[in-house]
């Protein structure tokens, strides 16, 4: 059973920082490929924050670019997310992701954590 735990979140100003981690375990050997970090509010549906593939490549939210940086340590099955001059608006739960592709047709499997709260006041 693949299991992701998420830590960092919490209470801060606008223009505060925040680094979010979530490690991923498994009973047996699992490397995800993508992963990443989402995030939703009351009454929206989860939206990407930041995604890192298994080669490095990475990709933003127009709302976070230049501002979060998404990192992995893939000998440790962990993500990262440092997040820089937060506003407000970054509020949210934040909800770690790993995905693993498992066919040749690129079928995919999704793991999710239990998200962290990140409030940020004004």
């Amino acid at each position: 059973q693949v299991r992701l735990v998420e830590s960092g979140g919490g209470l801060v100003q606008a223009g505060d920082s925040l680094r979010l981690s979530c490690e991923v375990s498994s009973g047996r050997r699992f490397s995800p490929d993508d992963m990443g970090w989402y995030r939703q509010t009351p009454g929206k549906s989860r939206e990407l924050v930041a995604v890192i593939e298994s080669d490095g490549n990475t990709n933003y939210a127009d709302s976070v670019k230049g501002r979060f940086t998404i990192a992995r340590d893939s000998a440790k099955n962990t993500v990262f997310l440092q997040m820089n001059s937060l506003k407000p608006e970054d509020t949210g739960v934040y909800y770690c992701n790993a995905k693993k592709v498992v066919n040749v047709e690129g079928a995919t499997v999704n793991y999710w954590g239990q998200g962290t709260q990140v409030t940020v006041s004004s």
